[in-house]
Parts: C-alpha cells; sequence; structure tokens
C-alpha cells in the first residue's frame, strides 16, 4: 500500500480542484448525478441492515462501500468540491476565479440531489410495494430519521440550529479526510482503508451529510413523515450545507494547504497533466 507523503497529495488535492473548476457542465452533472444516487443506495443499505439486525454500528460499518465506490469511479460530492476547488482559487492556479469554483458548486449540489432523489423515489416504490401498502419497516424507519432530525432539531430553537451546525461542520471534517485519504495511496486497497475509517465514523456518529440527506429527508416525505418541505430545507439541508462548507474547508483543505504546499513539488498548469493527476 504504497504511502504518498502530504506534500505530494496535496499537491493532488490541489491539482483536482483545478480539473473540477474547468470541468464541462455535462461531466460535472454527470458525476454528481452518480456520485448522489450511489452515496443514497449505500444510506439505504445501512438503514436497512439496522433495521434487519437492530444494530445501528453493524450499519455504520458497512456504510462507507457506497463512499468508496463513487470515488474510485471518479465521481463528485458536494462534500468534496467545497474542499478541493478553493485550493485551485488559493494557489492562482491560471484561470482559476471564484466564479468558477462556485459554478462547480451549484452544478455539483443540483447533481447529487437529482442523484439522490431519484433514488428516493426508488426506495420509497420499493418499500410500498408501489405505494400500494404502507411503508415496511425500513420505511417507517427513514420517515422517523426525516421527523427527528428536522422538527427534533427544531424544537431547541437556536441551540438546535447550532447543534445542527456543528454536526454539518464534523461530518465534512470526517468526510474530506475521506477525500483526501483517497489521494493519499496508489494501491486499491491502500485507497480503500484509507477512505473507509473517517467516512464510518461520520456515519456511527450520526453527523450531518448533505448528500446523504438529500435521499433521507425527500425519502422521508414520501413516506409519510410528520414535517414539511421547509422543515427540511430550514431545520436541516442549508445549515448541514453550510456546516459541510466550513468542517471540510477549515479542517481539511485549509489546514492541509498551509502547512504542506509551500513544499509541495510545482507542476507544470499543463491542463491534460491536472486532469490525469485528478483522476
Amino acid at each position: 500500500m504504497a504511502y504518498l507523503a502530504p506534500a505530494e497529495f496535496v499537491t493532488k488535492m490541489i491539482d483536482a480542484g483545478e480539473s473540477k473548476v474547468f470541468m464541462s457542465t455535462r461531466d460535472t452533472l454527470i458525476r454528481a448525478y452518480m456520485a448522489g444516487a450511489i452515496l443514497a443506495l449505500a444510506a439505504a443499505f445501512a438503514v436497512t441492515v439496522t433495521v434487519q439486525t437492530g444494530s445501528p454500528i453493524l450499519g455504520a460499518i458497512l456504510f462507507p462501500v457506497g463512499f468508496c465506490m463513487l470515488y474510485l469511479l471518479g465521481f463528485d460530492l458536494l462534500t468534496g468540491v467545497f474542499t478541493l476547488a478553493p485550493l485551485a482559487l488559493i494557489d492562482r492556479r491560471p484561470g482559476v476565479t471564484l466564479g468558477g469554483v462556485l459554478r462547480n458548486w451549484g452544478l455539483v449540489f443540483v447533481g447529487n440531489f437529482a442523484g439522490a432523489f431519484t433514488v428516493a423515489v426508488m426506495m420509497a416504490i420499493v418499500v410500498t410495494y408501489g405505494f400500494s401498502t404502507p411503508p415496511d419497516a425500513v420505511g417507517q424507519k427513514l420517515g422517523d430519521i426525516g421527523e427527528s432530525r428536522t422538527v427534533g432539531y427544531a424544537a431547541h430553537g437556536a441551540a438546535g440550529m447550532l447543534t445542527l451546525f456543528i454536526r454539518g461542520v464534523l461530518c465534512n471534517w470526517m468526510v474530506s479526510t475521506g477525500v483526501v485519504g483517497a489521494m493519499m495511496s496508489t494501491s486499491l486497497g491502500g485507497k480503500v482503508l484509507a477512505m473507509w475509517m473517517p467516512i464510518m465514523l461520520f456515519f456511527a456518529m450520526t453527523f450531518e451529510h448533505s448528500v446523504v440527506n438529500m435521499f433521507l429527508f425527500p425519502s422521508g416525505l414520501l413516506l409519510g413523515g410528520e414535517f414539511s418541505i421547509m422543515d427540511y430545507l430550514i431545520w436541516n439541508e442549508i445549515p448541514t450545507v453550510l456546516g459541510n462548507l466550513v468542517g471540510g474547508l477549515a479542517f481539511v483543505g485549509l489546514t492541509l494547504y498551509s502547512t504542506h504546499a509551500r513544499t509541495a513539488p510545482k507542476r507544470s498548469p499543463d491542463k491534460a497533466a491536472v486532469k490525469i493527476a485528478a483522476e
């Protein structure tokens, strides 16, 4: 499991961020759609395992399989581009602008949501036999998650909002560590192991992940959860997105860049090389 030194994988982080900023709209949306769909399937899998076994920790141990799959396939999550894309701007890569970074974030958000929502509809059909029966045990659990993690926070007012935001920060601290983990090794086994550990931690601790929630909460609404679309947006998705942005960028992207970028090897701004390095 060949290991890359921090200065080396920080260069890969910057190169990856640059490649994402310059990626075409078509490719960005396709990659984001597939990432959202695969992560949603992993979340559905984890909930199913938890319901069937009565062991939440087992669901958390197995959930990272989806994250590993989507990153090995080169797909993009909002949580990942929150961390990587700004580094190319900070590093003053030619042609990288704030507008380009924001464009990438917006497209990935749309693609992730579309993919996650597609799986939410499919899973709602599966757990209700095409909406012909009440939700099964897995469907009921999905509805309960939606209620507890929207109106549950709202019941605590400002303290609930702060808790939600901090859970979003902690989540992307770990998820972005998983993203970087994939760049630490040149072997498949090394990449999977480095991704698996922080992703398992975030899921086991029930931190708030904006893309996972793009599946869980629409699923809950489709399956009769007692909360509204506005509850979902105000008391989960929006604060979670902001927390994910702060957590990934402040605790992973900027910390690694600030302490290792000075010793990182300088590379040519050749776009083909950048694309290969990022992938």
